[in-house]
This record gives structure tokens, sequence and C-alpha cells, in this order.
């Protein structure tokens, strides 16, 4: 185990705060990584503020943060897929049984036993998962992505959640030339969609209410 920084909150009602948090020495399938930026999701605020206590109490402390790219700084024995110093990211989830039928079919976000990147049962610390507020994180790597070098590292965290919650629908219903896709709402995901419908060669049809964002 070795202490990173973050910013974790306290309860309910606090206001994130720097603080100290424990986190576990790579495993010889763990990716090591220096976190450079992370996105804030509305999700974290959700989770901060224990707004999801019916389905998802929140465990204070906590440190929100799944839209995570930073610099590869060790890796274990069997990792294969990276080195010290490539560039990587996280998502959503850390961690799946790797047994059941949903994760041998790729499928991760699906399994019963799925390890969220905050808030989640732990089974390497005892404790709960903690995310990317923070100024390092340790992965599996069938959780860990690769960047491309010549990406703005800024612009790709919010790639993680806000990206792929668009590209993911977009993809599975093979939208391209000939397709008419409507988004509804131009913020976060909105934002994504319309880049990504329009870049598959769509036609797109953008619906808003703010008649600032009409240009």
């Amino acid at each position: 185990m070795y202490n990173a920084k973050a910013y974790s909150a306290a309860s309910a009602t606090s206001p994130l705060a720097s603080s100290v948090i424990a986190r576990r020495d790579p495993t010889e399938t763990d990716v090591q990584m220096e976190i450079l930026f992370c996105g804030i999701c509305h999700s974290d605020l959700h989770y901060s503020r224990n707004e999801w206590k019916d389905v998802m109490p929140a465990v204070y402390p906590c440190v929100p943060g799944h839209e995570i790219v930073g610099r590869v700084t060790k890796v274990g024995s069997a990792v294969t897929k990276f080195k010290p110093g490539d560039l990587a990211a996280v998502g959503c989830l850390v961690d799946s049984d790797g047994t059941c039928v949903e994760c041998k079919a790729g499928l991760e976000q699906f399994c019963a036993k799925m390890i969220l990147t905050y808030g989640s049962p732990d089974k390497h610390t005892g404790g709960v998962t903690y995310g990317g507020y923070s100024d390092s994180v340790v992965v599996d790597q069938r959780f860990v992505l690769k960047v491309p070098a010549n990406l703005d590292l800024a612009g790709t965290a919010p790639l993680l959640c806000a990206g792929i919650t668009t590209y993911s629908p977009l993809r599975h219903w093979k939208v391209g030339p000939g397709k008419k896709v409507g988004i509804v709402g131009l913020g976060g995901l909105g934002h994504m969609a319309l880049k990504f419908a329009h870049s598959f060669g769509a036609h797109v049809v953008q619906f808003t209410t703010s008649e600032s964002k009409v240009a």
C-alpha cells in the first residue's frame, strides 16, 4: 500500500477537500498510473451528495472521478498491453468477476459483480474503491485503455463517460451515411453525440430550447 493525494468528500454536505488515501501496490496484472486529468461528471456530484442513496448509497470519505487520463508509471509482471511512460485512460469500471457469461462476452458492464471506479467494495484492500480526483490510481489492465499521443489529454478525459455513453448507441445502430439522427439537448452528452453522428456521415438534427445554443 502507498499514500496518494486526493480530493474527497467527508459527508453529503461537505465540500471536496484535500486528503490522503491508501492505494494498493500493483499486482501482476495491474497498471499504476499518474493521473494527469480527470473529467467532472454530474454522476460524481450525485454520488458525493448521496443523492443515489436508494440504489448506491455513498461511503465516506468518497473520492469521485471516472473520466481518468494519465501516464503509466508501473506495471505488473503479467501486463502485456502497457509499459511505463504510456498514455492511458480509465473509465467507469475497474474490475469484474471475469468468469460470468457477460464477462466472457466482453460485456463486463453487465457483470453482477462489476466493480465501479469509486464506491464499490475493493477486494484488494477490504475497503472501497476511490476514483480519479487523485494523483494516481491502480487498475487491472483489462480496464485500462490506450491513449494516442497526438490527442489533447484534457479533451480526451470526458470521452471515458460522456463520450462512450453516446458513441456506443450510435455504433450499435450502425449510424452512418443514409441514417438520420435526432439529438435532444446540447449539453455534456449532446455535444458529444452531435460530433460523433456528424463525423459518421449521418443527417443530424439537433433539438434545443436554449436560444444561446442555436449558433
